[in-house]
Order: structure tokens, then C-alpha cells, then sequence
């Protein structure tokens, strides 16, 4: 019985594992956070990099005077090289024209989407209700350049489903009234 004893009271005191114990219980934890973190970093660089996107697609197009299918193409390109090293599959651009007449009434002048961006590009002769006022007054035009772009994190650890990240923003002509779209361009 004593022999019992004894080895009770040592197994107690002994500490030669504590150590290991104590990083079994902490590197999940550690794990956890570190993968959360890079997650985070991940969506947030490509967050950036879609506004990146929205506003040199529309800056682009609003130093024209006017614009047409090739020009387009190469922005929509330039768009997608921004993106890198991200995946471009999920990305969506688009560019249009917006017009607004003397009664303030905001019409699609012309509209073009990059290949995967069709269903979110508003069409030519569709009337736009949600432009802000002070950024279209009346008988003027914009150039309306929205992105979207679907994240899928690498990890899927912390973030196991997609993020959708949209942006979209309003950049008046520079050289002239309105960009117009010509065909030949």
C-alpha cells in the first residue's frame, strides 16, 4: 500500500510534461488565430484591389472623349491584371454612361460589361433612380464604373464561405460633356 503511495505522490510532483501539455492546449488556439488572420489579410487585399479596379476602369474611360468595343477590351484587361494574384474567374466589370436630362431623370446612354459581368451592368436606355443628386446634376453625364468580385478564401478555415465585395463609383468626363461610344474605337 505504501508502494502506492509513493508512486501517486511522485506522478503528482513530477512536471517533466507540463510543458508539452500546455502547448497541446494553446496551439489550436495559436493555429486558429493564425489562419484567421492570413483569411482576413487575404479578403482585405482583395477588397482593396477591387476598388483599385472600379476606379481605374472609370478613370480610364472618363479621360476619353469618346470610347468604343477595343478600348474597352483593353481597360476590362487592365482591370484584370490588377486583380493578380488573385483568381479572375468571379470578377465582374462594368462600365456605362449616364445622362441626366434637364428633368433630372438619369438615363443609360451606353453600357458595356466585361464577359462575366453582364448581369450587373445596367442596360442602354435603362433609367438609373439611385444616383446621388450632388454627383449628377441635371444635363450633365457620368461615367458609372462598377466592379464585384467573389472571394473565396484559399484556407477555408475561419471563412468557409465566399465574400462578395462590390463597388461602384460615379467619375465625371474630363475632356468633354459626355464620353461618347463609337463603334470605330
Amino acid at each position: 500500500m505504501s508502494g502506492r503511495r509513493t508512486t501517486s505522490r511522485r506522478f503528482w510532483r513530477d512536471r517533466r510534461g507540463v510543458s508539452a501539455v500546455e502547448f497541446a492546449l494553446i496551439a489550436p488556439v495559436l493555429i486558429l488565430l493564425y489562419c484567421g488572420l492570413a483569411e482576413m489579410t487575404q479578403a482585405m487585399m482583395a477588397k482593396r484591389r477591387l476598388s483599385s479596379i472600379a476606379s481605374s476602369i472609370g478613370d480610364l474611360t472618363a479621360q476619353a472623349s469618346q470610347t468604343g468595343p477595343t478600348r474597352m477590351a483593353d481597360i476590362f484587361n487592365i482591370g484584370a491584371i490588377i486583380m493578380t494574384p488573385f483568381p479572375t474567374t468571379d470578377l465582374k466589370m462594368c462600365v456605362a454612361s449616364v445622362v441626366s436630362d434637364a428633368s433630372g431623370k438619369n438615363t443609360v446612354d451606353w453600357s458595356r460589361a466585361s464577359a462575366t459581368g453582364k448581369d450587373d451592368c445596367p442596360a442602354q436606355g435603362a433609367i438609373l433612380t439611385d444616383v446621388p443628386v450632388d454627383v449628377l446634376p441635371a444635363n450633365r453625364s457620368v461615367i458609372l464604373a462598377r466592379a464585384s468580385y467573389v472571394y473565396s478564401s484559399p484556407i477555408q478555415l475561419v471563412m468557409p464561405s465566399p465574400l462578395t465585395f462590390k463597388r461602384t463609383l460615379y467619375l465625371r468626363p474630363r475632356r468633354v460633356d459626355s464620353v461618347l461610344w463609337s463603334n470605330a474605337s
